[in-house]
């Protein structure tokens, strides 16, 4: 009888486990269909989280939001907040540059690390209770290749604070939106992609026209009311549309005195490249990607890298056609094409076999992200090629600067001189230094050396002391000998 009780409490037992493991699994499942509902908007899984979360938790949450907007691209997000965490505001301070100018509130990075921990316990409280408002950006101007001065916005430390947390959590959301010809300002892209794009598209698609577009003016013509329905398209939360539309709106400081900002993003803002993303995502890409599928008649592309965006066409009434109704709609924005800058031109495999049955000249040739692209010929085979060198100005303007240097810094050690034209170069080449162009690296570095020659023979009367063979030394011993750093878009394929 002992023994018969005691296999009826194991079996008991047994069943009172099997039937806990079932309501384990049936609240699992219940749990999951929670989190997966469009009303959560993005919201965690699970219970709220009390306390400061930890980076990893942090990280988690931007992954969350990521994978939700993957999985349904109609999903708008009305509980963003909680991402703006103490963690998160942490890690962009670190993310931030730390040589940049300063704002009105005249910190520089170091000035607003030394009580790092209570300035962001209050600036997390301030956010999050409704108290914290943008400061105005500091104008500061800086001039252009062609003579003119660009505006830029240097905000305070703070704001590019929230501003770096802001651009992480939109990213998380909008970045799955955007379209695969979007190379600007986007995580895991660069300029050299959109280099990279554009060559394969010429030189082994059906492109015979290019059309150079350049928008006038772009962050200053941004309008915002439509910017903020761009971006309510996938944010509903109130207090996130709202840091947005305080940032646009904080105004502009230049000379003591402010000005209001009704239009147009801060150029040079930690926010404002993702915000003119977003502008240009719905109001040019998906218009485009439309455009090539519903009306032309041959084979269109698109490469865009900011405000900078290069098309290519199988056929010039395609072209022309888009370029004028592309102009209206631009229009419909607040933004118009430059009538000066932007051109229709021949360019392709057929383009100079074209030409020279009508009697014209060369193909023309178009500048984009620093390089002025030309019709060639391969000296292997004699196939058609697209020949990138360094635009004219991008050149003389480098070369300029370092020369505006040296003679200020001549009376530095010829070591602590050497450095720094090592690195600049190193840099120079690290752009510059692709497939076709190493003529061009070659002349800077000579002219990088003769003025660096030239700066020495003048640091006192003894000039003849230096001569030329002994810069050579000095030249072998600090400044590289530039290479082509990025192989053609096939090679890199194959790596």
């Amino acid at each position: 009888m002992p023994e018969e009780s005691d296999r009826a409490i194991v079996v008991k037992k047994q069943a009172n486990e099997t039937e806990m493991a079932e309501l384990k699994k049936i609240a699992m499942a219940v749990r999951s269909l929670w989190s997966e509902g469009p009303w959560r908007s993005g919201m965690p899984v699970g219970p709220p989280v009390t306390g400061t979360q930890s980076p990893g938790k942090a990280e988690d949450g931007l992954d969350r939001l990521r994978t939700a907007a993957k999985r349904d691209r109609r999903l708008r997000f009305d509980n963003l907040m909680h991402h703006l965490n103490a963690d998160l505001l942490r890690r962009a301070y670190f993310a931030l540059n730390r040589q940049a100018a300063r704002g009105v509130d005249g910190l520089s990075w170091e000035d607003y690390g030394r009580d790092l921990e209570i300035r962001l316990k209050d600036l997390h409280a301030r956010l999050h209770s409704g108290r914290y408002h943008p400061q105005p950006v500091r104008r500061v101007w800086i001039p252009k290749a062609d003579g003119k001065q660009r505006p830029l916005g240097v905000a305070g430390v703070e704001d590019k604070v929230v501003q770096q947390a802001l651009v992480w959590v939109l990213e998380s959301i909008h970045e799955v939106d955007f379209k695969g010809f979007s190379y600007g300002f986007r995580p895991g892209r660069s300029q050299h992609n959109a280099l990279d794009a554009l060559y394969v598209a010429i030189t082994q698609r059906k492109v015979s026209w290019i059309l150079d577009t350049d928008i006038s003016a772009f962050f200053d013509s941004v309008d915002h009311g439509w910017l903020m329905k761009f971006v309510s398209h996938r944010i509903a939360d109130r207090r996130i549309l709202r840091l947005i539309e305080q940032t646009l709106k904080a105004g502009v400081m230049e000379d003591g005195k402010w000005q209001a900002t009704r239009a147009g993003t801060p150029q040079g803002g930690v926010l404002s490249p993702l915000l003119a993303n977003i502008y240009l995502h719905h109001s040019l890409d998906l218009w485009v990607e439309a455009w090539r599928k519903r009306r032309a008649r041959g084979e269109v592309y698109i490469i865009r890298y900011a405000d900078d965006a290069v098309l290519g066409f199988q056929y010039r009434e395609d072209a022309l056609r888009l370029q004028r109704e592309l102009t209206e709609r631009l229009q419909r924005f607040a933004l118009q094409l430059h009538p000066e800058k932007t051109r229709l031109l021949e360019f392709g495999r057929f383009a100079e076999t074209n030409r020279a049955q009508r009697g014209e000249g060369k193909p023309e040739t178009f500048a984009f992200l620093g390089f002025t692209h030309i019709c060639g010929r391969r000296r292997s085979d004699g196939s058609f090629t697209v020949h990138r060198r360094t635009l004219g100005k991008r050149q003389r303007g480098f070369i300029a600067d370092m020369k505006a240097w040296v003679m200020t810094h001549r009376h530095l050690p010829v070591a602590a001189q050497g450095n720094y034209l090592k690195q600049a170069l190193q840099g120079f080449a690290n752009y510059f230094g692709v497939p076709g162009n190493f003529g061009a690296l070659s002349a800077v570095r000579g002219q990088i050396c003769k003025v660096w020659f030239r700066a020495l023979r003048r640091r006192s009367q003894k000039a003849v002391s230096l001569t030329w063979l002994k810069m050579q030394r000095i030249i072998r011993q600090w400044i590289p000998s530039l290479r082509i750093v990025h192989p053609y878009p096939n090679q890199r394929l194959c790596v």
